[in-house]
């Protein structure tokens, strides 16, 4: 395995579906040895729409880079082997459903009898305290909890809210929420010598993302949210549909055609989709010189789209460049946009991303060898000039790592032969 900033640190993942795996992935990008522990049958995701059996892409992309330990957890033998093994680790991770591991006897109270230096890092759906701590959490419950999928405000061809569809958000924000409270630990545990439990939720990781519209504050409340509370609360006390409901969110929350957006937006062009993401002032003004509107645009209020006056300014506004942009193609619009500051971008499809040519040129996808076949993988998520970080393998078959993890720990070849007899381990 490939040095990183994290070379030398062991951590045990009691993980299955996305959160914890993802978060452990980049934790093994950036040095870590992570040891995942699977059920003797595996980790569910081994067969999601597998082609191969027990391999299929969903598991292979979030547990690359580790090792496989298959224990029987419900056998005392298999939960003495945890114990012995713990305490030849540094970190312990587990995103069972909150209860789940205090019944396993893998919670944190339990192992940390066996090592009180240990950092355990816990992820739950909606935290470990409060009326919805036994609930299960999954990325489309946190998602309508958390008012993520509200947010969105997409629906499906039932007028019924439609989930976040490019990816499980609130996944993978808690995945990385976890190796964030991971690296902090150890870094404390350094200075101190002094363990932790870390608690990291899908519910909380979901607000976290959404600050604006979460946080409260009295004087922009009063002028903005108020107002649309108001007119949600009326809404619903109706009884209303929810495509009624979005539709007074929408016109309450938004300003769908301010001049502000303008350059802010996705413009059809003569052969594609570009995305203009001018934000500052300066943005737009180099924006409009490109699109040959003049540098001023202080007769385009930003922000004060409910004046009916400055609608139909954003109108006209908004329809001109549509109309300007479809004369021309997408590297012709791209190339001018670019070199005149503006920030702007193709829309490509994920599938395009492997082969991109940014993407190649800075490194960002790693070359793996699996039984499968050669992979190419989404590489680490940062690079650091000291200690490199880098992919630090395929994902593992189930169990092929069972008798080297158990060595860590001092089990001899009989002692590992009576696991097997008691289907403890694979």
């Amino acid at each position: 395995m490939v040095s990183g900033p994290l070379s030398g640190v062991r951590i045990l993942e009691f993980s299955q579906i996305v959160s914890l795996p993802f978060g452990g992935a980049v934790l093994s990008d950036l040095g870590a040895e992570v040891i995942k522990v699977e059920p003797l049958r595996g980790d569910p995701h081994r067969n999601l729409g597998a082609v191969v059996p027990n391999e299929s892409k969903r598991f292979q992309s979030l547990n690359r880079g580790k090792r496989s330990l298959a224990v029987d957890l419900n056998t005392a033998a298999g939960r003495e082997a945890i114990y012995r093994l713990v305490q030849e680790v540094d970190v312990v991770t587990c995103n069972y459903r909150f209860g789940v591991a205090e019944r396993l006897g893998i919670d944190y109270e339990t192992l940390k009898a066996h090592n009180p230096a240990l950092i355990y890092c816990e992820v739950t759906g909606f935290g470990n305290e409060g009326p919805m701590r036994n609930n299960g959490g999954t990325d489309i419950v946190a998602n309508a909890y958390s008012g993520l999928m509200a947010g969105d405000r997409k629906i499906n061809e039932d007028g019924l809210p439609a989930n976040i569809t490019a990816t499980s958000l609130a996944d993978y924000v808690c995945g990385f929420s976890a190796a964030v409270g991971v690296c902090s630990a150890l870094y404390h545990r350094q200075r101190t010598g002094e363990g932790q439990k870390i608690d990291a939720s899908l519910l909380g990781s979901a607000l976290a993302v959404q600050d604006t519209q979460i946080m409260r504050d009295p004087v922009s409340d009063a002028v903005m949210r108020d107002p649309m509370m108001a007119a949600i609360d009326e809404a619903r006390a109706r009884n209303v549909s929810y495509t009624e409901l979005l539709d007074v969110y929408r016109g309450r929350r938004g300003v769908p055609r301010s001049a502000f957006f303008a350059f802010y937006r996705a413009y059809e062009t003569k052969d594609g989709i570009v995305v203009l993401g001018a934000l500052t002032p300066a943005g737009r003004v180099a924006a409009r010189k490109v699109l040959d509107l003049g540098e001023d645009g202080s007769d385009l209020p930003d922000f004060d789209a409910r004046d009916p006056a400055n609608i139909e300014a954003a109108d006209c506004l908004i329809t001109s460049v549509e109309e300007l942009m479809r004369t021309r193609t997408v590297t012709e619009w791209v190339k001018d946009f670019g070199e005149a500051g503006v920030p702007v971008a193709p829309l490509n499809l994920p599938e395009d991303m492997a082969d991109d040519p940014q993407v190649l040129a800075m490194g960002m996808m790693t070359e793996i060898e699996h039984t499968t076949g050669k992979q190419r993988v989404p590489g680490p998520v940062v690079r650091m000039s000291v200690t490199p970080t880098a992919v630090q393998g395929a994902s593992p078959a189930l169990g092929v790592d069972t008798e080297l993890v158990l060595r860590y720990a001092g089990f001899s070849d009989e002692e590992l032969s009576a696991l097997r007899d008691e289907g403890a381990i694979a």
